[in-house]
């Protein structure tokens, strides 16, 4: 019974060792030599402008929730499409079902707009496509 708890015990240092060996090494190992360089934001090749806190516009997690639900839902026709022969129609029939829900869905979002990146006719608009927004409301006056 007591060894039953030693096999535990055993894993659970053996977790924790190979956790924070590494990180013991890379601390006794890498180099450090910190400059404004190594530590100024990097946001792909961008500059940075202004504070590191400023609110996202939740246009950005709507699309990355939408993206992410749509990825997720394709991920279920792969292992049906291997064995789709041995399936048999029923098969066939649920998984137009789940299609059309899916497409129910991409249409319901479309409608609503939620695909859209930039919407112009925010009144907050401001950074880098306030020139954008002006030009829109300038075209649409004319």
């Amino acid at each position: 019974m007591y060894r039953d708890f030693g096999t535990i015990l055993f894993l659970v240092f053996m977790g924790i060792v190979l956790i924070y060996a590494p990180l013991v090494i890379q601390k006794l190992l890498a180099p450090n030599d910190p400059n404004a360089d190594k530590l100024a934001t990097y946001e792909c090749g961008e500059e940075s402008e202004g504070s590191a806190w400023v609110q996202f516009n939740i246009r950005f997690y709507v699309v990355a929730l939408i993206f992410l639900i749509f990825d997720v839902e394709v991920v279920f026709l792969f292992p049906w499409a291997v064995v789709f022969n041995e399936l048999g129609l029923l098969a066939f029939v649920e998984m137009g079902i789940f299609l059309l829900i899916l497409m129910l869905g991409l249409a319901y979002v479309w409608r609503r707009s939620d695909l859209d990146w930039v919407k112009y006719n925010v009144k907050y608009g401001r950074g880098r496509y306030s020139n954008l927004y002006k030009k829109s409301q300038t075209i649409k006056g004319s």
